[in-house]
């Protein structure tokens, strides 16, 4: 990982509640980077790890630069849909699936369990993978492929089982 890239992630840390960020290295290029956020106390906190592609190899492709938009395209899908949100716990680009040409990880109607990846969002040139924060049903998928998100903007709406 470059010197450039570290410093933008002690800059991201600062500016969130991310209570401790882990970066590991190979001598194959590969990365594995652990975050972890107080959620609402100190005694509780969530963790994602992931895995970031090698530079000669990424898993997605990087969204082209969007072009200037106007301020109602920007703005988020309005919630319709009763349930637990699965919001973006970042600043980055929503992908679906795991490569351009492989299934999404879930569709409408989907029923997942707490922990299981829903979505990619790219932040940095690393790929997160987003996991369920609950057990149950996709009722509502609020973001396109490919489109940019915001921090705490809701990805998902899930009906609790």
């Amino acid at each position: 990982m470059k010197e450039e890239e570290i410093r933008r992630l002690v800059k991201i840390v600062e500016e969130s509640n991310i209570a401790e960020i882990e970066i590991t290295e190979t001598r194959w290029g590969k990365s594995t980077i652990k975050i972890s956020k107080n959620s609402s106390g100190a005694a509780n906190s969530s963790t994602h790890i992931i895995q970031a592609p090698s530079p000669a190899a990424p898993l997605l492709p990087t969204a082209p630069a969007p072009v200037a938009a106007s301020p109602a395209s920007a703005e988020a899908k309005p919630v319709t849909s009763s349930g637990a949100d699965i919001k973006s716990p970042m600043v980055g680009t929503f992908y679906r699936s795991p490569a351009p040409d492989a299934d999404p990880y879930v569709e409408v109607g989907s029923v997942v369990k707490k922990g299981q990846v829903l979505c990619i969002v790219e932040a940095m040139k690393l790929m997160n993978e987003i996991e369920s924060e609950t057990t149950g049903k996709i009722v509502e998928i609020l973001v396109e492929s490919g489109q940019p998100v915001e921090y705490n903007q809701p990805l998902f709406i899930v009906e609790p089982a």
